[in-house]
């Protein structure tokens, strides 16, 4: 029998404890499909005396991650620490100088320096697979990398962060207000103390960054994306998306036009009866339109310990067979510098709601502004706020005067029109909240 891959792991966290589990129950069907063992000998955590639920008493104890990367010991570096800067970028970095394959699930390293580490691992001659950093165990990184390499893609998005879709799918189901539904997340373990990265939509875009370089060849540009979360969805949007025959999902955009890319993260109302409409709960989804292949979608479980120590482990085992590719798909050097797209019509028209003081004028002044910018209006129709729901949170009615919760639908216009009609109805005066602006997409 060949040497075993001798892996040195840095975090033991839910997707490094899951690696772990992996691994032992794999065993011999393990080595059978790889040729050779794979075998942690080596790990690093903030903790040694921690209480784990998985056996590390066999394994070497290294406090210094980068002190584990460089180790003579090891094959293969696995990071599963996270964080853009700091230990997780040294160490991954002092791995690939040190000739060591690097196998990570951490988006936001790669979403801020990923051009830059993949040009240092094909110097050195080794891989860096990071299949585990996007979508969880949806094999997203191998499809857009191997096998739709023949294809000339136009556009890639999804539902890329379980968080948010398990957030409003209860909504929807249950008729809840988001606090509600965040709160019970945290406690089931599918939102953080702190859900900002999540709910705000950051961890989205990170996943989308990526997937934007396998699909277009262009190097990552994170602060290039349009990042907008799902903390203003009120139920009021829920029930009117439902009556328009949509369902709300945070999707990652990222399309190819004539002038440039395009990469955004929000809120969509996305037709009911589409296949991406239906992807509830903790699931993700990855979408791409290719030239040959037409359009292709992988959905299934998106987090967690077991999904993403999936992901993790085929990138081990390539390794394991003597597979190295290039992380993005092509040389580093030969990734096109990233040229942002023109503004542009949206095709699917916006959803608008407005809080509106119920006064003369009102409503004739809005009108107004929509026309000044050139806006269409599809409809328009009054609707209960949740500030009207008994029961059902804190009403943020003005005492005084009466309001209105008014719901618009454009057709076909650019966000910049929209953005600033709404920004001249808030001066006037006539309503007493940041209005919500949805986007339609007609997929």
């Amino acid at each position: 029998m060949a040497e075993p891959l001798k892996l040195g792991l840095a975090g033991i966290g839910t997707v490094g404890t899951g690696l772990v589990q992996l691994i032992a129950a794999g065993g011999d069907e393990l080595t059978a499909k790889t040729g050779r063992p794979a075998q942690i000998v080596a790990y690093s955590a903030r903790q040694k005396r921690k209480k784990r639920s998985v056996d590390v008493s066999k394994m070497r104890f290294v406090a210094n991650p980068v002190a584990l990367a460089t180790d003579p010991e090891i094959d293969v570096f696995v990071e599963l620490i996270g964080g853009e800067e700091g230990p997780a970028k040294e160490a991954v970095e002092a791995a690939l100088r040190a000739g060591k394959h690097v196998v990570t699930a951490n988006k936001a390293l790669l979403a801020h320096h990923g051009a830059a580490l993949a040009a240092l691992a094909e110097k050195i001659g080794v891989a860096l697979n990071f299949e585990g950093a996007v979508a969880g165990g949806i094999p997203a990184v191998k499809a857009m990398r191997e096998g739709l390499q023949g294809n000339d893609i136009s556009r890639v998005f999804g539902i890329l962060n379980g968080t948010c879709n398990y957030i409003l799918t209860k909504m929807e189901r249950e008729g809840r207000h988001f606090a509600d539904v965040l709160q019970e997340a945290q406690e089931q373990g599918y939102a953080e103390a702190d859900p900002a990265f999540d709910v705000g939509g950051f961890d989205t875009a990170h996943k989308l960054a990526l997937l934007t370089s396998l699909a277009f060849g262009t190097r990552t540009r994170f602060d290039a994306i349009y990042v907008e979360g799902i903390e203003t969805i009120t139920l009021t949007d829920i029930e009117a998306a439902t009556d328009l025959g949509y369902r709300i999902k945070l999707l990652g955009v990222a399309l190819r036009t004539d002038s440039g890319i395009e990469q955004r993260v929000h809120p969509t109302m996305v037709p009911r009866d589409t296949a991406i409409a239906n992807v509830d709960g903790v699931s993700n989804c990855v979408a791409i339109d290719g030239d040959f292949i037409g359009d292709v979608m992988l959905i299934g479980p998106g987090a967690g310990g077991g999904p993403t120590a999936s992901a993790v482990m085929s990138d081990i085992i390539d390794i394991a067979r003597g597979v190295v590719l290039r992380p993005f798909g092509i040389k580093a050097k030969h990734m096109k510098a990233y040229k942002k797209a023109a503004m542009r019509t949206h095709e699917g028209g916006y959803y608008i709601r407005l809080s509106v003081y119920d006064r003369t004028g009102a409503f004739a002044a809005i009108a107004q502004r929509m026309a000044t910018q050139g806006i269409s209006l599809e409809s328009i129709v009054q609707r209960r706020s949740d500030s009207e729901r008994p029961g059902q949170g804190r009403s943020t009615r003005k005492k005084g005067e009466p309001q209105a919760s008014v719901v618009m639908v454009t057709h076909e216009t650019t966000e910049a029109a929209v953005r600033k009609a709404l920004a001249a109805i808030e001066r006037d005066g006539h309503v007493d909240s940041k209005p919500q602006m949805i986007r339609i997409e007609k997929l």
